[in-house]
């Protein structure tokens, strides 16, 4: 993000730009009334009659609100009544821009058009942090508006010389509380905004999964399938005629039978291995390992299994990584270590290749690291050219529900 640069002001201060970094500094108060001044002296002026509409409203909606809560309408309008309250905010941060040069950005909408039912709409508005906050913020301006406006309006004519000074110092609290009451929680936005983003990672491997099995079914097993049921189907009606013929048809079938029952079986395993569920992780991974063209030393250290779905996400994430040590690496020995470090299930895939490995390289690292980002987990990948490759991966630990 590229820094906006403070231009000079016709006094020889810079632009009222105060950023939540403090980066942009306002200009040095002084005797003379310079732009900036009159426009924090205009902005607590305006504290008063905004603070008065702002409370009314509050007011009102925690009273009105609050006694009709026991009918059925009640929590319906307090939840309008708080998005109404949004857009007072909205204006306020408006104001707190023009007058005071105070950057907030603007809070998340609320996704009320991706919700559900009335019901959950409703109950989304309710607990909307955004609303309640700015609620408080009408409520405790009034007082704040009076002492502003009365300070302001009799320093214009008893204490002029010193009114710059003044308006500083209550113009620098109207932005704290701007700053503390109307700008968006930044830990709480970015959870969202990830939250939402793994939402659509999850659907979208979902359903590469499912096309990618229903290619696989198409694509094997049907196809084996059907020439079975042909060839069974030619051989009955040979069965009397030539019945060495018949016979010989009889057993191509059977030879197809054995490889559609084959091809089932490695597509139940790419779903979920059987080996997996009866044996857990230690096991399954020293299956994956035997599958694989270097010769691959396994470790597990777990003092307990995880979630079948934390363990279903590490077993595919190692068997991937090793399919990529076969295919890409050119290593002679690799090494795959699983343990647990305090609430996170930790695996480390070594192997003695080229290295150069990336997760824009094309070998579907940034998939698996989109994976594992969607379960709030961490993909790390050490790998210089000329080897040796080292990739970590974490995901949280939940315990088994047996």
């Amino acid at each position: 993000m590229t820094a906006l640069r403070p231009t000079a002001a016709p006094n020889g201060g810079t632009d009222a730009d105060d950023g939540p970094s403090g980066s942009h500094r306002l200009p040095p108060p002084r005797p003379a009334y310079d732009a900036h001044t009159w426009k924090e002296i205009a902005h607590l002026l305006l504290n008063l009659p905004v603070a008065v509409i702002g409370f009314t409203y509050a007011f009102t909606v925690v009273v009105v609100g609050g006694a009709l809560t026991l009918t059925v309408i009640g929590l319906p309008l307090l939840a309008v009544c708080l998005l109404v309250a949004r857009q007072l905010g909205k204006v306020e941060r408006a104001r707190a821009r023009a007058l005071l040069g105070v950057r907030v950005e603007e809070p998340s909408p609320l996704p009320l058009a991706r919700s559900g039912g009335p019901v959950h709409r409703v109950w989304m508005a309710l607990k909307d942090p955004v609303g309640w906050r700015t609620l408080l913020y009408d409520v405790i301006r009034l007082p704040w508006g009076i002492l502003t406006f009365v300070t302001t309006l009799t320093s214009l004519f008893v204490l002029w010389p010193v009114l710059p000074y003044l308006a500083r110092l209550m113009a620098n609290l109207d932005r704290a509380m701007v700053r503390g009451l109307l700008s968006p929680s930044d830990e709480l936005e970015r959870r969202i905004a990830e939250l939402e983003s793994d939402r659509g990672i999850v659907v979208d491997t979902a359903a590469a999964d499912l096309r990618r099995i229903e290619r696989d079914l198409h694509d094997g097993a049907q196809a084996r399938l059907v020439n079975l049921a042909m060839g069974l189907g030619l051989a009955k009606e040979k069965l009397l005629e030539d019945p060495d013929a018949a016979a010989a048809m009889v057993d191509e079938a059977h030879g197809e039978v054995k490889l559609a029952l084959q091809e089932l079986r490695d597509l139940a395993r790419g779903i979920h291995p059987a080996v997996l569920t009866d044996r857990g992780l230690d096991a399954a991974l020293s299956a994956v390992a035997s599958r694989c063209t270097v010769p691959v030393k396994v470790s597990v250290d777990l003092p307990a299994r995880p979630a079948a779905a934390i363990e279903g996400i590490a077993y595919f994430t190692v068997s991937e990584l090793l399919q990529n040590v076969s295919k890409h690496s050119g290593a002679r020995t690799a090494s795959v270590d699983a343990w647990r470090a305090d609430d996170r299930l930790m695996l480390q895939v070594r192997d003695d290749g080229r290295g150069g490995a990336r997760l824009d390289g094309g070998s579907g690292m940034r998939g698996l690291a989109e994976r594992l980002g969607a379960v709030d987990g961490l993909f790390v990948v050490d790998s210089p050219p000329g080897g040796p490759t080292v990739i970590t991966a974490e995901l949280p630990w939940r315990d088994r529900q047996e």
